[in-house]
């Protein structure tokens, strides 16, 4: 079967291939009507467009390529749907890469993206990474990049975030105003900004509320359901006095509820429990999570709505670099609330 090509549809309109081509790139010297009625023909013929020349042509591919460090976690499948809506309105098509938490394939992914002339990339950074030199030769290259929720601070990046010291305080601040009095921070060794920011927010709360900071109920380490649990054998052990805590993400806190429940404590009675990030399981388990809602779907499409203006812009990095920060939801289940 023969393959329809520009010069066929030509001919059936009986107009020059030039200007085919342009309607069918949306040229702005070509009128609506003449726009409506080649596409309108080439999809009467059966017109496929080949992407490869057309990126020959161009020096864009359209594809925009996206580095996430775990794809089982609900918050980053939200985000993603939020940014594949926009860049795919917008005519992009979207290459997914996972990290797994690992530098070496972060770096790999870039290198990979690279290779394939993608025309920018959109990531959020892995646990591991603490040299950004990979993040900012790009910046430096001149390709697109732009970071959600795990950013770098000042590397003149563009970026979308939520304000992770207000989602710490607030989570905190909501144990407080239950009536939880000696509560635990868990929080990770991770030097990466947003779980800093959680942190921050969570003593200042304690401070704010006239409740002593107890360095021997602050935990560092890697956040999962394992850590949440072991942070609960140790207080245990410790001996010590508690009656909430406060977690770097919902994992962590599965595993403290799982770890409160084999020592006989009732959740929310005995021991508060607040998470964050806002995973779909929080609102399965028993007691039902309370959590800090990170806004995901709204950060994806406000990231890829950021990265579309820009990438159309002369400069993508122009000065001011823009830096997108959104407000934290609590959202208050069992683990936290306490009948009156």
């Amino acid at each position: 079967m023969k393959k329809i090509t520009i010069l066929d549809i030509a001919r059936e309109l009986n107009i020059t291939f030039s200007t085919v081509a342009r309607a069918l790139n949306d040229h702005p010297a070509i009128s609506t009507n003449t726009k409506a009625l080649v596409r309108e023909t080439a999809e009467r013929l059966g017109y496929t467009r080949n992407k490869i020349a057309s990126s020959l042509r161009s020096g864009k591919t359209k594809v925009i390529g996206l580095i996430v460090p775990r794809l089982e976690l609900s918050f980053f499948s939200s985000v993603i749907h939020g940014i594949e809506h926009v860049i795919n309105a917008n005519g992009y098509t979207l290459l997914l890469y996972q990290s797994r938490e690992s530098i070496k394939r972060e770096i790999k992914g870039i290198e990979t993206f690279l290779q394939l002339q993608v025309d920018g990339i959109i990531a959020s950074i892995s646990l591991e990474t603490t040299s950004y030199k990979h993040f900012t030769d790009l910046r430096k290259q001149k390709v697109p990049l732009l970071l959600f929720d795990r950013i770098i601070e000042n590397a003149d990046i563009p970026y979308v975030s939520i304000n992770d010291y207000k989602g710490g305080f607030m989570a905190t601040e909501h144990l407080i105003k239950q009536g939880y009095k000696d509560i635990v921070i868990i929080s990770t060794n991770h030097k990466i900004s947003i779980f800093q920011e959680r942190l921050k927010g969570s003593i200042d709360a304690l401070k704010f509320y006239n409740l002593p900071i107890r360095e021997d109920l602050i935990f560092y380490g890697n956040p999962s359901r394992e850590f949440g649990e072991s942070c609960i054998r140790q207080l245990y052990q410790n001996g010590e006095k508690f009656d909430g805590i406060v977690t770097p993400e919902d994992y962590t806190a599965l595993g403290a509820i799982q770890a409160l429940k084999s020592y006989g404590l009732k959740v929310p009675e005995d021991v508060g429990v607040i998470g964050f990030a806002n995973e779909a399981f929080g609102d399965y388990i028993t007691p039902r999570l309370t959590t800090i809602d990170q806004q995901n779907i709204a950060m994806g499409e406000q990231a890829a709505s950021l990265f579309v203006k820009l990438i159309k812009s002369p400069d993508f990095y122009a000065q001011p670099i823009p830096k997108i920060i959104i407000d934290p939801i609590l959202i208050p289940r069992e683990s936290s609330v306490r009948k009156s």
